[in-house]
């Protein structure tokens, strides 16, 4: 579905927007749209996953995010009708409850609904319709919907229970082989000297100073992952390795989700969203094998829209059904 985007420069001043909120472990994007699906603002700002940087830190950066767009826009937070921030790390009820709460206490938009940057990321990839969506960012989750509107879920369980996948599980897969090829356990890559430049380190015998000090956290090893996929696209076989794993790694979540959905003879549409699939087939390839080891009509599509986008939309879509006394 194709977004307008509006002319900034229009005189006329919305007066109903619809604010979508794409918060993860690395960044957070939002954006203001109208109800005709015109795009009048977007800002970026830090990470706003409540559970890595706390409650605080993510509304203050959802709204930081907002404020910037705002301002670029010419635009005023009092003409925010409904509010959709999806985000990472927001899977228990309790801290949906307190964003939710401490967003409405900074902003004032008290029609706002908290739901996973999952939720956002499979209506951008198959617009309410039923199937799947892999994310593949800082870490990684695949959620899915069927035809009844049953939804299931796999994955999103953090570096330390999971992230299989993730541009972390990649980064520390890299890390371990450093460190091996370092000893002699394993073979020579050169994803030691992109780790020693990356983490600044002299040499990868230092790396364990650099790796472990108290400004590397998951989002600095996370951004590791791009020269991870670089090293395998220059043919490191070290490097290749870790990312069809990564790639059958993502699968073998996207098979959980599959089947307990009952969706093993369908033509499922799996979305894929983030950073991570920017490996291309070197991914993709092992992890589609994998899916159709149990779903053979399954295949991969490109996402509809920007999540925070589709956030927007669904922010939309819940003020109509409001507005309509809880009638689609």
């Amino acid at each position: 579905m194709a977004i307008k985007r509006a002319n900034r420069n229009a005189g006329d001043r919305p007066r109903m927007l619809y604010l979508g909120v794409d918060g993860g472990g690395t960044k957070t994007h939002i954006a203001l749209m109208t109800a005709k699906g015109e795009v009048r603002g977007e800002g970026l700002a830090g990470p706003a996953n409540p559970l890595r940087v706390g409650v605080e830190t993510a509304v203050g950066n959802i709204v930081k995010a907002l404020n910037d767009a705002c301002d670029d826009a010419h635009i005023s937070k009092l003409d925010i009708a409904a509010a959709t921030l999806g985000l990472a790390g927001v899977r228990r009820a309790d801290l949906r409850k307190r964003v939710r709460e401490r967003f409405i206490q900074s902003v004032g938009i008290r029609n706002t609904t908290v739901i996973t940057d999952a939720e956002i990321a499979l209506f951008a990839s198959t617009l309410g319709e039923p199937g799947l969506v892999v994310i593949a960012g800082t870490g990684s989750i695949c959620l899915g919907k069927n035809d009844k509107g049953r939804i299931a879920i796999s994955g999103g369980w953090g570096p330390l229970a999971g992230d299989e996948g993730g541009g972390v599980g990649i980064a520390q897969a890299a890390l371990h082989s450093v460190a091996k090829a370092s000893d002699g356990r394993g073979i020579a890559t050169r994803l030691s000297q992109r780790a020693s430049e990356y983490f600044r380190a002299s040499g990868p015998e230092n790396l364990i100073v650099a790796i472990y000090s108290p400004q590397v956290d998951n989002s600095r090893i996370a951004g590791f992952a791009k020269f991870v996929v670089e090293a395998a696209q220059e043919g490191d076989a070290v490097a290749e390795n870790i990312i069809q794993e990564a790639g059958s790694e993502l699968g073998v979540a996207a098979c959980a989700v599959i089947e307990k959905l009952g969706l093993q003879k369908t033509k499922v549409p799996i979305g894929c969203v983030g950073s991570v699939f920017k490996a291309g087939d070197l991914l993709t390839k092992p992890m589609l094998e994998t899916i159709r080891s149990i779903a053979p009509k399954a295949f991969l599509t490109e996402p509809k829209m920007p999540p925070a986008h589709a956030a927007a939309m669904m922010a939309l879509e819940a003020q109509s059904i409001s507005n309509n006394g809880g009638r689609r």
